[in-house]
């Protein structure tokens, strides 16, 4: 077997399977994955061959075996891909996704499902309004610049009140964690952040790690979903808007983590409010 890139597992990839392995105490993400896995629609993931726990000296380690799906990832930004197939990848992904939020859980699934762990998305007004607070208040040595904390402010006062929590929703679901093979989408991967949703959760993450096929996305979207490109467009910033801040509140809490991932998010955070980069398109 051979390491394959992760951030958040060791995992190790054979011809046939697929291995996560990860500290049993670090966090309870992959035990999340596991207990959907065997629920989920079919055809959607890879399937769920073994796992469990390994005593290993003085560590408890938890893993996950999957059969190995035909395929690699796209990535973010989709590089090397043209417009035409772009497009193509995308209405597959909706097809895939449709089947997701159409999936009527039960049992330990549903209860899986509701007990949502903090995702740094959109719930509603009010936190993301404590959120932004929070942010403001932690930035003791001053990193925010004022202008971009106004820019969230502004967002959070033009947001509904609240999010729906009524489809299961993958969360994640950025061109890193789909398997494409000649051109055709083969399965989405990782679902450690699914919970309880509204599809445009899952269909920011579609357009907003597509990189120059952000308007071809968007547009395949808003079509097979009948909905406006302007609510897509509100809908999107609200959720990046949401992560940015979360992130950046994470970031200053770990000061450890904070000079390498306040500087990604401060970029991005610069990008949406005064690159407006979901409507100067």
């Amino acid at each position: 077997m051979v390491s394959a890139r992760s951030s958040s597992h060791d995992v190790y990839v054979s011809s046939d399977v697929v291995v996560k392995i990860i500290d049993a105490d670090r966090h309870s993400r992959l035990d999340r994955e596991v207990t959907l896995a065997p629920h989920l629609p079919n055809g959607l993931t890879a399937p769920l061959l073994a796992s469990g726990f390994y005593q290993l000296g003085t560590r408890y380690i938890r893993y996950a075996c999957f059969a190995r799906v035909p395929g690699a990832v796209p990535g973010m930004g989709m590089p090397g891909i043209d417009s035409a197939t772009a497009r193509q990848l995308t209405e597959e992904a909706i097809q895939r996704l449709n089947g997701m939020h159409g999936w009527i859980p039960t049992g330990q699934a549903e209860q899986t499902l509701r007990e949502t762990p903090y995702h740094g998305g959109f719930v509603n007004q009010a936190a993301l309004s404590t959120e932004i607070g929070t942010l403001a208040a932690l930035d003791r040595d001053g990193i925010m610049p004022r202008h971009l904390l106004d820019g969230l402010i502004a967002i959070a006062e033009r947001v509904p009140l609240h999010a729906q929590a009524g489809v299961p929703v993958h969360a994640d679901c950025h061109w890193g964690n789909w398997l494409v093979s000649d051109r055709s989408v083969t399965a989405l991967l990782d679902f450690e952040w699914a919970r309880l949703g509204e599809p445009i959760d899952d269909w920011f993450f579609l357009v907003r790690f597509s990189g120059p096929h952000m308007e071809n996305v968007l547009d395949v979207i808003a079509r097979a979903t009948t909905t406006s490109m302007e609510t897509l467009r509100a809908q999107c910033e609200v959720r990046e808007a949401a992560y940015l801040a979360s992130d950046l509140r994470i970031a200053l809490e770990r000061s450890d983590a904070s000079g390498r991932i306040a500087a990604e998010r401060l970029h991005a955070l610069e990008e949406l409010i005064v690159g407006h980069y979901w409507w100067c398109r």
